[in-house]
């Protein structure tokens, strides 16, 4: 696997791999950057989510489980010190649809969180990585 990052100006840059898919990389307007894309932490909790998502859109499609709208929502907590890496991580499943069967959705996020989500397993050897789900919440 291999991605390139081209320097664009300022502290954008822009991000592609295999897909030729381009990937805006920024900071904010108020840390020097232009704002113009996600800055490199937020797409590390990006990738947690999208990579176990992935896997439990699967797990449940075999499972025969119908959901109306699934997304998740991750939220992560850093040193207050340099390198400022995550100490503490949550990823909130949330499933809508009709009778959705808990103990399935439940197997479905232990499967990837577990063993199949490669991005989550890494990260937990860093640290602390918590998820729960919540069924059609309001």
């Amino acid at each position: 696997m291999k991605v390139t990052v081209k320097h664009i100006k300022g502290m954008h840059f822009q991000g592609e791999g295999s897909s030729k898919t381009m990937t805006h990389i920024d900071t904010a307007v108020t840390a020097g950057g232009s704002g113009l894309g996600s800055n490199p932490m937020e797409l590390l909790l990006m990738a947690i989510a999208g990579c176990s998502g992935m896997d439990i859109v699967s797990i449940l499609e075999k499972m025969q489980v119908k959901l109306q709208r699934f997304e998740a929502t991750v939220e992560g907590e850093r040193a207050s010190d340099h390198p400022k890496v995550f100490k503490d991580i949550e990823v909130v499943y949330k499933f809508w649809g009709e009778s959705l069967p808990e103990d399935k959705l439940r197997r479905a996020v232990q499967l990837s969180m577990e063993k199949y989500c490669s991005v989550a397993n890494m990260i937990d050897k860093a640290a602390d990585l918590t998820y729960r789900i919540e069924v059609n919440p309001e």
